[in-house]
Protein backbone atom coordinates (compact mmCIF):
# COMPACT_ATOMS: atom_id res chain seq x y z
CA UNK A 1 0.00 0.00 0.00
CA UNK A 2 1.39 2.98 -0.77
CA UNK A 3 -1.63 5.87 0.54
CA UNK A 4 -0.95 8.15 2.75
CA UNK A 5 -2.16 8.17 6.93
CA UNK A 6 -5.22 10.72 5.71
CA UNK A 7 -6.20 8.20 2.26
CA UNK A 8 -5.64 4.89 4.28
CA UNK A 9 -8.40 2.95 2.21
CA UNK A 10 -11.22 1.75 3.60
CA UNK A 11 -11.76 -1.99 1.64
CA UNK A 12 -16.07 -2.94 1.05
CA UNK A 13 -17.33 -3.99 4.50
CA UNK A 14 -18.78 -7.33 4.42
CA UNK A 15 -22.08 -6.56 7.17
CA UNK A 16 -22.27 -9.90 9.10
CA UNK A 17 -25.96 -9.31 9.23
CA UNK A 18 -27.52 -8.13 5.88
CA UNK A 19 -25.80 -5.97 2.76
CA UNK A 20 -28.21 -3.00 3.03
CA UNK A 21 -27.32 -2.78 7.27
CA UNK A 22 -24.29 -0.92 7.91
CA UNK A 23 -21.52 -3.10 8.64
CA UNK A 24 -20.64 -5.40 11.46
CA UNK A 25 -17.34 -6.17 10.48
CA UNK A 26 -14.89 -5.55 7.75
CA UNK A 27 -12.21 -7.98 6.18
CA UNK A 28 -8.40 -6.98 6.21
CA UNK A 29 -5.68 -9.10 5.18
CA UNK A 30 -2.65 -9.42 7.62
CA UNK A 31 -1.24 -7.32 5.51
CA UNK A 32 -3.09 -4.84 5.48
CA UNK A 33 -3.33 -5.10 9.39
CA UNK A 34 0.12 -4.57 9.72
CA UNK A 35 0.49 -1.67 7.75
CA UNK A 36 -2.29 -0.31 9.83
CA UNK A 37 -0.86 -0.77 12.83
CA UNK A 38 2.67 0.72 11.58
CA UNK A 39 1.16 4.13 10.18
CA UNK A 40 -0.78 4.33 13.39
CA UNK A 41 2.64 4.23 15.55
CA UNK A 42 5.00 5.87 13.32
CA UNK A 43 2.20 8.65 13.24
CA UNK A 44 2.09 9.00 16.94
CA UNK A 45 5.94 9.30 16.19
CA UNK A 46 7.23 5.84 17.39
CA UNK A 47 10.76 4.84 15.70
CA UNK A 48 10.56 2.66 12.85
CA UNK A 49 12.50 -0.62 15.08
CA UNK A 50 9.94 0.15 17.70
CA UNK A 51 6.52 0.22 15.48
CA UNK A 52 8.24 -2.62 13.35
CA UNK A 53 8.14 -5.16 16.72
CA UNK A 54 4.60 -3.84 18.67
CA UNK A 55 3.20 -4.13 14.83
CA UNK A 56 4.17 -8.01 14.67
CA UNK A 57 2.47 -8.61 17.62
CA UNK A 58 0.13 -7.06 17.21
CA UNK A 59 -0.84 -8.72 13.63
CA UNK A 60 -0.45 -11.89 15.95
CA UNK A 61 -3.31 -11.36 17.79
CA UNK A 62 -5.52 -10.25 14.59
CA UNK A 63 -4.15 -13.74 13.48
CA UNK A 64 -5.35 -15.67 16.00
CA UNK A 65 -8.28 -14.11 16.76
CA UNK A 66 -7.12 -12.83 20.37
CA UNK A 67 -9.28 -9.39 19.82
CA UNK A 68 -8.68 -7.95 22.85
CA UNK A 69 -4.56 -8.50 21.94
CA UNK A 70 -5.56 -7.12 18.10
CA UNK A 71 -5.61 -3.78 16.60
CA UNK A 72 -7.80 -2.80 20.00
CA UNK A 73 -4.64 -2.38 21.58
CA UNK A 74 -3.47 0.32 19.27
CA UNK A 75 -5.92 2.74 21.38
CA UNK A 76 -3.78 2.22 24.55
CA UNK A 77 -0.41 2.36 22.77
CA UNK A 78 -1.21 5.88 21.24
CA UNK A 79 -2.74 7.02 24.64
CA UNK A 80 0.46 5.61 26.19
CA UNK A 81 2.91 7.67 23.56
CA UNK A 82 0.52 11.02 23.79
CA UNK A 83 1.15 10.80 27.74
CA UNK A 84 4.82 11.37 26.44
CA UNK A 85 6.61 8.70 29.04
CA UNK A 86 7.10 6.57 26.78
CA UNK A 87 10.24 6.88 24.61
CA UNK A 88 9.60 7.17 20.96
CA UNK A 89 13.10 6.40 19.93
CA UNK A 90 14.62 3.98 22.56
CA UNK A 91 17.04 1.72 21.62
CA UNK A 92 17.62 -1.22 24.11
CA UNK A 93 20.70 -1.79 25.77
CA UNK A 94 21.68 -5.08 26.39
CA UNK A 95 24.11 -6.40 29.26
CA UNK A 96 25.49 -9.42 30.60
CA UNK A 97 24.95 -10.09 34.27
CA UNK A 98 26.58 -13.83 34.13
CA UNK A 99 26.57 -16.91 32.14
CA UNK A 100 23.08 -17.73 32.89
CA UNK A 101 21.39 -14.41 32.64
CA UNK A 102 20.85 -11.67 30.41
CA UNK A 103 19.43 -8.25 31.09
CA UNK A 104 17.56 -5.65 28.84
CA UNK A 105 17.46 -1.89 29.57
CA UNK A 106 14.34 -0.74 27.90
CA UNK A 107 15.23 2.18 27.91
CA UNK A 108 11.79 3.47 29.00
CA UNK A 109 10.75 1.92 25.29
CA UNK A 110 7.80 -1.04 24.98
CA UNK A 111 8.61 -3.89 25.73
CA UNK A 112 8.39 -5.48 22.12
CA UNK A 113 11.52 -4.20 20.80
CA UNK A 114 13.64 -5.39 24.03
CA UNK A 115 12.73 -8.79 24.29
CA UNK A 116 13.20 -9.23 20.39
CA UNK A 117 16.98 -7.91 20.92
CA UNK A 118 17.60 -9.75 24.32
CA UNK A 119 16.20 -13.14 23.31
CA UNK A 120 19.00 -13.57 20.53
CA UNK A 121 21.19 -13.43 23.93
CA UNK A 122 19.09 -15.43 25.97
CA UNK A 123 19.19 -18.79 23.63
CA UNK A 124 22.68 -18.65 22.97
CA UNK A 125 23.39 -18.54 27.07
CA UNK A 126 20.92 -21.58 27.03
CA UNK A 127 22.57 -23.51 24.66
CA UNK A 128 25.82 -23.35 26.54
CA UNK A 129 24.16 -23.36 30.51
CA UNK A 130 21.13 -25.57 30.00
CA UNK A 131 18.66 -22.77 31.95
CA UNK A 132 19.33 -19.33 31.58
CA UNK A 133 16.92 -15.87 32.33
CA UNK A 134 16.12 -12.46 30.16
CA UNK A 135 14.89 -9.70 32.62
CA UNK A 136 13.67 -6.82 31.16
CA UNK A 137 13.88 -3.70 32.93
CA UNK A 138 12.52 -0.27 32.31
CA UNK A 139 9.89 -0.96 29.86
CA UNK A 140 6.24 -0.19 28.96
CA UNK A 141 4.19 -3.70 28.76
CA UNK A 142 0.62 -3.99 26.85
CA UNK A 143 0.11 -7.36 25.23
CA UNK A 144 0.17 -11.21 25.93
CA UNK A 145 3.25 -13.12 26.60
CA UNK A 146 2.49 -15.87 24.63
CA UNK A 147 4.46 -14.19 21.01
CA UNK A 148 7.57 -14.43 23.21
CA UNK A 149 7.03 -17.45 24.57
CA UNK A 150 6.47 -19.21 21.35
CA UNK A 151 9.50 -17.12 19.60
CA UNK A 152 11.59 -19.64 22.36
CA UNK A 153 10.10 -23.06 21.84
CA UNK A 154 10.58 -22.46 17.81
CA UNK A 155 14.29 -23.30 18.63
CA UNK A 156 13.66 -26.49 20.93
CA UNK A 157 13.65 -24.86 24.84
CA UNK A 158 10.96 -24.72 27.01
CA UNK A 159 10.41 -21.20 28.26
CA UNK A 160 8.37 -19.23 30.95
CA UNK A 161 7.41 -15.64 31.22
CA UNK A 162 5.57 -13.39 33.86
CA UNK A 163 5.33 -9.47 34.42
CA UNK A 164 3.33 -7.71 36.59
CA UNK A 165 0.88 -4.51 35.01
CA UNK A 166 -0.77 -1.91 37.07
CA UNK A 167 -2.68 -2.54 40.54
CA UNK A 168 -6.08 -3.11 39.33
CA UNK A 169 -7.10 -6.70 41.47
CA UNK A 170 -7.58 -7.12 44.49
CA UNK A 171 -6.15 -9.76 46.74
CA UNK A 172 -8.47 -12.61 47.63
CA UNK A 173 -10.47 -11.46 50.58
CA UNK A 174 -9.64 -7.96 49.83
CA UNK A 175 -11.63 -4.86 48.05
CA UNK A 176 -8.75 -2.93 47.16
CA UNK A 177 -6.47 -3.37 44.03
CA UNK A 178 -2.28 -4.34 44.64
CA UNK A 179 -1.68 -6.54 42.32
CA UNK A 180 -1.73 -6.30 38.44
CA UNK A 181 -3.62 -9.22 36.45
CA UNK A 182 -0.13 -10.26 36.04
CA UNK A 183 -0.11 -12.36 33.42
CA UNK A 184 2.41 -15.93 33.13
CA UNK A 185 3.08 -18.27 29.84
CA UNK A 186 4.34 -21.48 29.44
CA UNK A 187 5.89 -22.61 26.19
CA UNK A 188 6.67 -26.80 25.28
CA UNK A 189 8.31 -27.31 21.81
CA UNK A 190 6.78 -30.30 20.40
CA UNK A 191 7.74 -31.85 17.01
CA UNK A 192 5.21 -32.32 14.02
CA UNK A 193 2.78 -30.12 16.28
CA UNK A 194 1.96 -26.81 17.73
CA UNK A 195 3.62 -26.24 20.95
CA UNK A 196 1.86 -26.37 24.10
CA UNK A 197 1.62 -22.97 25.51
CA UNK A 198 -0.60 -21.31 28.03
CA UNK A 199 -0.81 -17.70 28.73
CA UNK A 200 -3.32 -16.53 31.38
CA UNK A 201 -3.69 -13.49 33.60
CA UNK A 202 -4.10 -14.46 37.38
CA UNK A 203 -6.82 -11.75 37.59
CA UNK A 204 -10.17 -14.00 36.28
CA UNK A 205 -9.98 -12.09 32.96
CA UNK A 206 -7.65 -10.09 31.49
CA UNK A 207 -8.46 -6.03 31.67
CA UNK A 208 -8.74 -5.61 27.76
CA UNK A 209 -11.70 -8.33 27.95
CA UNK A 210 -13.43 -6.44 30.16
CA UNK A 211 -13.03 -3.28 28.13
CA UNK A 212 -14.26 -4.92 24.96
CA UNK A 213 -17.74 -5.59 27.39
CA UNK A 214 -17.62 -2.00 28.11
CA UNK A 215 -17.23 -1.28 24.41
CA UNK A 216 -20.21 -3.57 23.60
CA UNK A 217 -22.64 -2.76 26.73
CA UNK A 218 -22.87 -6.18 27.46
CA UNK A 219 -22.82 -7.27 31.29
CA UNK A 220 -19.97 -9.10 32.94
CA UNK A 221 -20.17 -12.59 34.16
CA UNK A 222 -20.19 -13.05 37.82
CA UNK A 223 -16.84 -13.36 39.77
CA UNK A 224 -14.98 -11.01 37.04
CA UNK A 225 -15.40 -7.81 39.38
CA UNK A 226 -15.64 -5.69 42.50
CA UNK A 227 -16.99 -2.82 43.33
CA UNK A 228 -15.52 -0.22 45.73
CA UNK A 229 -17.19 -1.38 48.71
CA UNK A 230 -16.10 -5.01 48.00
CA UNK A 231 -19.77 -6.23 46.42
CA UNK A 232 -20.01 -8.55 43.17
CA UNK A 233 -20.47 -6.12 39.97
CA UNK A 234 -21.44 -7.29 36.74
CA UNK A 235 -20.96 -3.26 35.06
CA UNK A 236 -17.88 -3.23 33.10
CA UNK A 237 -17.14 0.39 34.37
CA UNK A 238 -17.84 -0.25 37.57
CA UNK A 239 -15.23 -2.35 37.95
CA UNK A 240 -12.87 -0.53 36.10
CA UNK A 241 -13.53 3.13 37.57
CA UNK A 242 -14.46 2.49 40.89
CA UNK A 243 -14.18 -1.26 42.07
CA UNK A 244 -11.41 -3.77 41.20
CA UNK A 245 -10.75 -7.35 39.30
CA UNK A 246 -10.97 -10.24 41.30
CA UNK A 247 -7.96 -12.82 41.10
CA UNK A 248 -8.86 -16.45 39.56
CA UNK A 249 -9.38 -19.14 41.81
CA UNK A 250 -9.69 -17.32 45.18
CA UNK A 251 -6.40 -17.67 47.37
CA UNK A 252 -4.40 -19.91 44.93
CA UNK A 253 -4.89 -16.88 42.41
CA UNK A 254 -3.80 -14.48 44.79
CA UNK A 255 -1.07 -16.42 46.16
CA UNK A 256 -0.27 -16.70 42.09
CA UNK A 257 -0.13 -13.09 41.13
CA UNK A 258 1.88 -12.82 44.51
CA UNK A 259 4.68 -14.77 43.02
CA UNK A 260 4.72 -12.92 39.83
CA UNK A 261 4.54 -9.38 41.93
CA UNK A 262 8.26 -11.13 43.74
CA UNK A 263 9.67 -12.54 40.68
CA UNK A 264 9.02 -9.98 38.23
CA UNK A 265 9.23 -7.29 40.24
CA UNK A 266 11.65 -6.84 43.55
CA UNK A 267 13.97 -9.97 42.06
CA UNK A 268 14.75 -8.30 38.94
CA UNK A 269 15.02 -4.73 41.06
CA UNK A 270 11.91 -3.09 39.04
CA UNK A 271 8.29 -1.77 39.73
CA UNK A 272 5.65 -3.49 41.26
CA UNK A 273 1.90 -2.87 40.01
CA UNK A 274 0.82 -0.58 42.62
CA UNK A 275 4.40 1.56 42.10
CA UNK A 276 3.64 1.36 38.45
CA UNK A 277 0.24 2.83 38.91
CA UNK A 278 1.27 5.43 41.11
CA UNK A 279 3.92 6.22 38.36
CA UNK A 280 0.91 6.56 35.56
CA UNK A 281 -0.88 9.04 37.92
CA UNK A 282 -4.38 8.24 36.40
CA UNK A 283 -2.96 8.83 32.76
CA UNK A 284 -3.97 5.59 31.36
CA UNK A 285 -0.91 4.52 29.74
CA UNK A 286 0.56 1.34 29.79
CA UNK A 287 2.12 0.21 32.85
CA UNK A 288 5.89 0.19 33.40
CA UNK A 289 7.51 -2.51 35.00
CA UNK A 290 9.90 -5.33 34.47
CA UNK A 291 9.49 -8.58 32.92
CA UNK A 292 11.02 -12.19 33.74
CA UNK A 293 11.86 -14.94 30.94
CA UNK A 294 13.60 -18.03 31.30
CA UNK A 295 14.11 -20.30 29.01
CA UNK A 296 15.27 -24.43 29.81
CA UNK A 297 17.19 -26.29 27.33
CA UNK A 298 15.59 -29.96 27.79
CA UNK A 299 19.00 -31.56 26.90
CA UNK A 300 20.54 -30.54 29.85
CA UNK A 301 17.66 -32.29 32.19
CA UNK A 302 17.12 -35.04 30.59
CA UNK A 303 18.64 -38.54 32.32
CA UNK A 304 20.00 -39.53 29.32
CA UNK A 305 17.29 -40.28 26.72
CA UNK A 306 16.11 -37.01 25.38
CA UNK A 307 14.18 -38.50 22.69
CA UNK A 308 12.25 -40.82 25.00
CA UNK A 309 11.39 -38.19 27.39
CA UNK A 310 9.92 -36.23 24.30
CA UNK A 311 7.87 -39.18 23.78
CA UNK A 312 6.72 -39.10 27.54
CA UNK A 313 5.43 -35.53 26.98
CA UNK A 314 3.87 -36.83 23.96
CA UNK A 315 2.17 -39.43 26.16
CA UNK A 316 1.02 -36.69 28.35
CA UNK A 317 -0.84 -35.01 25.85
CA UNK A 318 -2.62 -37.53 24.09
CA UNK A 319 -3.95 -38.40 27.51
CA UNK A 320 -5.67 -35.54 27.72
CA UNK A 321 -6.56 -34.91 24.02
CA UNK A 322 -7.79 -38.75 23.69
CA UNK A 323 -10.75 -38.20 26.27
CA UNK A 324 -12.00 -35.42 24.62
CA UNK A 325 -10.02 -32.35 26.66
CA UNK A 326 -8.43 -29.23 24.75
CA UNK A 327 -5.22 -28.55 25.45
CA UNK A 328 -4.67 -24.75 25.84
CA UNK A 329 -3.88 -22.17 23.03
CA UNK A 330 -6.03 -25.02 20.65
CA UNK A 331 -8.56 -23.40 19.72
CA UNK A 332 -5.97 -19.98 18.60
CA UNK A 333 -3.86 -22.48 16.91
CA UNK A 334 -6.97 -22.93 14.73
CA UNK A 335 -7.46 -19.77 14.61
CA UNK A 336 -4.29 -18.77 13.23
CA UNK A 337 -4.82 -21.50 10.21
CA UNK A 338 -8.28 -20.51 9.42
CA UNK A 339 -6.40 -16.77 9.27
CA UNK A 340 -3.92 -17.87 6.95
CA UNK A 341 -5.94 -20.28 4.78
CA UNK A 342 -8.53 -17.49 4.29
CA UNK A 343 -5.89 -14.67 3.78
CA UNK A 344 -8.20 -12.31 5.78
CA UNK A 345 -9.58 -11.34 9.47
CA UNK A 346 -12.96 -9.93 10.80
CA UNK A 347 -12.32 -7.21 12.38
CA UNK A 348 -15.39 -5.21 14.09
CA UNK A 349 -16.24 -1.96 12.17
CA UNK A 350 -16.88 0.44 14.99
CA UNK A 351 -13.40 -0.40 16.52
CA UNK A 352 -11.85 0.08 12.63
CA UNK A 353 -13.15 3.18 12.39
CA UNK A 354 -11.83 4.12 16.11
CA UNK A 355 -8.30 3.22 14.96
CA UNK A 356 -8.40 4.87 12.00
CA UNK A 357 -8.91 8.57 13.36
CA UNK A 358 -5.85 7.66 15.00
CA UNK A 359 -4.65 8.36 11.77
CA UNK A 360 -6.22 12.01 11.14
Amino acid sequence: MNSTPDTFPLRAPQSVASSTAPPACIMLTLEEVHDLSLRVLTHHGLSSAQAQAIARVITAGERDECHSHGIYRLLSCTRTLQHGAVVRDATPVVSDRGPGVVAVDAQFGFSQLAFEVGSKVLLEKVAKTGVAALVINNCYHFSALWPEVEALVEHGVAALAMTPSHSWVAPAGGRRPVFGTNPIAFGWPRVGAHPYVFDFATSAVARGEIELYRRSGRALPAGWGIDADGASSTDAATVLDQGAMLTFGGYKGSALSTMIELLAGPLIGDMTSSESRAKDDGAGAAPCHGELVLAFDPRFFSQGDFLEDRVRAEKLFEGITDQGARLPSQRRFAARERSLGNGCVQVPAALYYDVRQLLL
